[in-house]
């Protein structure tokens, strides 16, 4: 059997979090038309008979001053030490920019084995994967290079058989049946922050985080009770996020159940949504190292 750490990097929305559950064939890491999405290194893994791959989400590379911003590119870059292999993605849709030279200027100087894929082949042009080939030859010569549509489920098989070639040998770190390693309560907060930053547009999405501030089991009804607090940085941003009458906080709950509901199977569940304003928490550490691990 062979066994592997893999980190996903790429530029905020270049298709990391999509390929992740394309591989897994679950929910493991949100997604969102708003770059910038994930937050955390977010584990998703993949077994089958080859062997076991354990797959690190990352924060898109992003170049920004902002305390917040900035911990993101730390937790994205940490994440490629820590593996035996890196999962490139690239955006075949998006030419090089600078911070696409300051990424792939950090892989380049890896040991460890690299494996790039342009995404979104389904829509490619053939002047731009020719552009993105060529960025590649220069800057990661000899690196292997597929392509994929994370999208369609389309080149996934030809990159599980590229990571497991460089997997070492060894034995499985978690159960075959295994898809995440995320805790009960962030695995709630982050459905329940999907459904609000898909609601909502310009800064408020970035300006968004959840907290689980109980969960309890009524074994009388069979009922789970999941209380949670979406936090924005405003006062004026809490009646954006409610909604008029209340309309954008029930829709957040009404699309956060059915996905909750999966985890607590054969429970009746009760979602209770509150919406708080916490000051400049993106500059605040305290809070940043509550939500970023």
């Amino acid at each position: 059997m062979k066994c592997a750490t893999v980190a996903i990097i790429g530029r905020p929305s270049a298709g990391k979090s999509t390929l992740l559950n394309t591989i897994c064939e679950m929910k493991v890491s949100i997604t969102a038309s708003t770059p910038q999405t994930t937050r955390n290194a977010i584990r998703g893994i993949y077994t089958d008979s080859r062997g076991q791959l354990i797959f690190t989400d990352t924060p898109g590379f992003h170049l920004s001053e902002k305390t917040l911003n900035k911990r993101l590119q730390e937790t994205a870059l940490r994440s490629l030490e820590e593996s035996d292999a890196v999962l490139y993605i690239l955006d075949s849709k998006r030419s090089a920019g600078e911070e696409e030279l300051a990424l792939v200027s950090h892989i380049a100087k890896l040991k460890t084995p690299v494996v790039c894929v342009i995404n979104k082949a389904d829509i490619i042009r053939d002047s731009e994967e020719e552009a993105v080939k060529a960025f590649l030859a220069e800057h990661l010569p000899d690196r292997p290079v597929l392509k994929a549509s994370a999208k369609l489920d389309e080149g996934v098989d030809e990159i599980l058989i590229e990571l497991f070639k460089l997997a070492p040998e060894g034995e499985l770190l978690y159960p075959p049946d295994a898809y995440t390693d995320q805790n009960l309560e962030f695995r709630i907060s982050e459905i329940i922050r999907e459904k609000a930053i898909n609601l909502v547009t310009e800064e408020i999405p970035h300006a968004i985080y959840v907290t689980i501030e109980d969960i309890e089991h009524t074994e009388a009804t069979n009922t789970i009770w999941v209380r949670a607090a979406i936090i924005v940085e405003r006062e004026t941003q809490k009646g954006i996020v409610v909604g008029k009458g209340g309309a954008n906080i029930t829709k957040i709950r009404k699309g956060s159940e059915p996905e909750i509901r999966q985890i607590f199977a054969g429970k009746k569940l009760r979602l209770d949504l509150r919406v708080k304003a916490q000051d400049k928490w993106r500059n605040n550490s305290v809070v940043l190292d509550k939500i970023l691990r």
